[in-house]
């Protein structure tokens, strides 16, 4: 008896990498082994930078409440360690979030944070 080759199955998983490397330059997104391989560090460097971006996003949100700060009279240290202090536990995308849309509320958290300094 002959021996089974796996045709059928294995030109499925071969379409489903080549599909998967679409858009990929020259042969990478041509030839099984190179795309294979292309895909296996693409998968990678999404694992990583999905934890990455989560940094990037909180340092994004740190720097726009420094700066309403900033124009405020108060560092961001200062900021955060009054409203620490007052017992505030506000988040810093909230922080940020405030710091650009709700003006008025941001300040009455500055003045909260000032009041409760030193």
């Amino acid at each position: 008896m002959t021996r089974a080759m796996k045709g059928a199955a294995r030109k499925q998983a071969r379409k489903k990498v080549l599909k998967a490397a679409k858009g990929f330059w020259g042969g990478r997104s041509k030839l099984y082994r190179k795309a294979k391989e292309t895909l296996l560090r693409a998968g990678a460097y999404a694992y990583r930078d999905r934890r990455t971006r989560k940094r990037n996003i909180r340092s994004l949100w740190i720097v726009r409440i420094h700066a309403a700060a900033m124009q405020r009279g108060l560092s961001y240290s200062q900021l955060m360690g009054g409203l620490a202090k007052a017992g505030l536990d506000i988040n810093r995308k909230l922080l940020s979030d405030m710091a650009i849309n709700d003006a008025k509320g941001f300040d009455q958290l500055v003045q909260t944070a000032r009041a409760n300094i030193g």
